[in-house]
């Protein structure tokens, strides 16, 4: 794992040479601090108030930019969702520039979520979270779409059939999920489930394009 997780978020922030909160950065700035609560706490821990403390500004400062909770918590997903899609799609460009296995590609995707979920402390359980179900918010629609297309691209590969193909992709996430679940509550090693999930991932690529 890497000494600071949060490191691509961080980078995200850098503007012209600068890292960190300015004036005209403070949306951007609470949404980083919203990440790093839910990496420490879970969803539940998402608060405004404590993402505007570490900001440093007021607690009121916040709805400047966010109505209520659940604005926030929608701005934090969509970006939640934005990173989880880039490391999908650098993994899959990194597999792809040496090998043109499909399976190659799910071990890719579940090894890839594992760590994203085991980094942020969430999963698909944020790019889709109850509280936002009804949303209609056309930013987090796409965030989640783009995630599930980078996730379904090799399951098609594996099985031109589109409905055993979305089987597999909801087998590979479940594992996926699970894995990283069990690794934060302990039960599991980090290094364990990044290397288990990958192997599940082939494993049910190769019974569904039968060549296990």
């Amino acid at each position: 794992m890497p000494d600071d997780p949060m490191e691509p978020v961080r980078r995200w922030l850098v503007r012209e040479g600068e890292v960190g909160y300015h004036h005209g950065d403070l949306r951007a700035a609470l949404i980083l601090a919203g990440i790093e609560l839910i990496a420490e706490k879970g969803i539940a821990g998402l608060s405004v108030a404590e993402a505007a403390r570490r900001t440093g500004v007021s607690t009121a400062a916040p709805y400047r930019h966010f109505a209520n909770r659940n604005a926030f918590l929608l701005a934090v997903a969509t970006e939640a969702g934005r990173i989880m899609g880039d490391q999908l799609e650098a993994a899959l460009e990194a597999v792809r520039e040496r090998s043109a296995d499909p399976l190659d590609q799910l071990e890719a995707i579940a090894e890839t979520y594992v760590r994203f979920m085991i980094t942020h402390r969430a999963g698909f359980d944020l790019v889709f979270v109850r509280e936002l179900q009804e949303s209609e918010d056309q930013a987090l629609r796409d965030a989640g779409r783009r995630v599930i297309d980078l996730m379904l691209a090799p399951t098609i590969e594996v099985s031109p059939d589109m409905l055993r193909a979305l089987e597999l992709n909801e087998e590979i996430w479940t594992s996926a999920h699970g894995y990283a679940a069990l690794c934060l509550t302990g039960l599991f090693r980090a290094e364990d489930v990044l290397a288990s999930a990958p192997r599940a991932a082939r494993r049910l690529g190769q019974a569904a394009s039968g060549r296990l």
